[in-house]
């Protein structure tokens, strides 16, 4: 993995010296320690094909999470700009299918992310989320988040 952060810093600085190569070296061998003391990743060759596997769902689930922040604050930006506010602000638990702690970590930050909602608490596969409306509240469970994720998990575990 540290050629991998290696090569990104060579083609990032557009331009090569032996400034440059030194820097490039010991900041990629920092950050690939960081990622597997800290983080806990590790990308050996086995953890690299996983990673590509989910790659591509990846990418779409972060264009699907865009596109769901842009649509509620679209809906939160009508609801505070209506002449009369009126919203029902609603606790709702749920229990998610999601099998991996990283996969549910991610739902309850996705939800966390979309305006108008806050994951509260996550307890095993039980998540507490504030919603701003009950309408908003309606699409928590069954999400389309939660769908992705489980297909990702599946291709990890498949």
């Amino acid at each position: 993995m540290s050629l991998i952060y290696f090569l990104l810093w060579v083609i990032f600085n557009g331009r090569i010296t032996f400034e440059i190569i030194i820097a490039g070296i010991i900041i990629s061998l920092l950050l690939d320690l960081f990622v597997q003391k800290v983080i806990g990743l590790n990308l050996n060759v086995r953890g690299l094909i996983r990673f590509l596997k989910i790659f591509p769902d990846a990418v779409f689930y972060g264009i699907v999470l865009l596109i769901e922040i842009i649509k509620a604050n679209l809906l939160i930006s009508k609801l505070v700009l209506a002449p009369e506010i009126k919203v029902e602000p609603c606790l709702v638990k749920f229990n998610t299918p999601l099998k991996t702690d990283i996969a549910r970590v991610a739902l309850a930050n996705s939800i966390t992310l979309t305006p108008g909602t806050i994951t509260i608490s996550l307890e095993g596969n039980e998540l507490l989320v504030h919603a701003l409306d009950r309408e908003i509240a309606k699409g928590l469970q069954n999400s389309i988040f939660e769908r992705l994720l489980s297909r990702m998990e599946a291709r990890l575990h498949a």
